[in-house]
């Protein structure tokens, strides 16, 4: 007997389409997949909110590209269950890849074809009519800043050119959902801060945007939440504010007063925070001009929580 395929197969049964999540666009319970022994998803429990910027975090390995894969219905879990904008992409893949547009890790780009002719091909895939490809194509390129390089080959264009082109061929169809692998991969600072301001529009326009990097930085400037991965395993998830004061980080708050002195002050939580805030005015007198918390930032988080695990 011939072993089960990893693709998901394209055909599944002719039924109604389930109605999308209303408050998450992703959700994983006990998820897993097994290559053998070695488990690359590890009974995930992951609940990603619709209208979020969400960042999955964690080292090569960690198992991030594999839960997208099973996320964008091109691998099947081993055991444990994932709906995708309220849809199973076990069981409704069509369903799911009209709803999410994914943008793997590696380019995936047609390099003997042109720019517009690239953008066309995944139109027709999508059952899009010709009639409406001209103008498709013309908004696309406007959303990405690569209209001047319509009539381009795709193997001329730039790496970061490319990755907005990708990103573009992910928007085709409008999807709800983008689930981003690794999109600022090898991009320069410039390329990158675009990315960024590109990713926050979309989010602007109502879609929910996952999105894995090694760059926490990039991730810290635009993440509502995260989670961060290990060896398969979630270690945790949540803004990440809110999974520093659980684990009891300290932070650093900054203080300019109205004489031109800055200081910083180290506290614990939010009650100490805003004690330090009335020492300063009510019962020192101080004029305070700016009080900002300097979060410990998504790095420290990871090296927190990865402690003894990351070597």
């Amino acid at each position: 007997m011939s072993a089960e395929p990893e693709h998901v197969a394209l055909l599944e049964a002719d039924t109604p389409d389930p109605p999308a999540e209303p408050q998450a666009a992703v959700r994983a319970e006990q998820l897993t997949k097994r290559y053998g022994t070695l488990a690359a998803v590890d009974h995930l429990d992951l609940v990603i909110p619709r209208g979020s910027i969400f960042g999955l975090i964690g080292p090569n390995g960690a198992g991030k590209s594999t839960t997208f894969a099973i996320t964008a219905s091109l691998l099947r879990p081993t055991s444990g269950r994932i709906t995708v904008m309220g849809a199973d992409p076990t069981v409704k893949p069509r369903t799911v890849r009209r709803r999410m547009g994914y943008m793997p890790d590696n380019l995936g780009v047609y390099d003997n074809l042109r720019v517009d002719e690239y953008l066309e091909f995944f139109a027709a895939s999508y059952g899009i009519h010709r009639s409406e490809w001209s103008a498709l194509v013309d908004g696309l390129l406007e959303l990405v800043d690569l209209t001047v390089k319509r009539t381009a080959m795709v193997n001329s264009l730039s790496r970061g050119m490319k990755q907005r082109l990708s990103l573009a061929r992910a928007l085709v169809h409008d999807p709800e959902l983008l689930v981003l692998d690794e999109p600022a991969s090898g991009l320069d600072p410039r390329a990158r801060v675009e990315l960024r301001e590109l990713l926050r529009s979309l989010n602007a326009m109502g879609k929910t945007i996952v999105i894995s990097s090694h760059i926490l930085a990039e991730l810290e400037e635009m993440c509502t939440d995260v989670a961060i991965m290990e060896a398969g395993k979630l270690l945790a998830a949540g803004p990440p504010r809110e999974i520093l004061q659980q684990l009891g980080g300290a932070r650093t708050v900054r203080v300019r007063f109205a004489d031109g002195a800055a200081e910083s002050f180290t506290v614990s939580d939010d009650e100490q925070q805003a004690a330090l805030l009335r020492r300063l005015v009510v019962d020192d007198g101080r004029q305070v001009v700016e009080f900002v918390e300097e979060s410990g930032g998504l790095e420290q988080l990871f090296m927190t929580l990865t402690e003894g695990i990351v070597q």
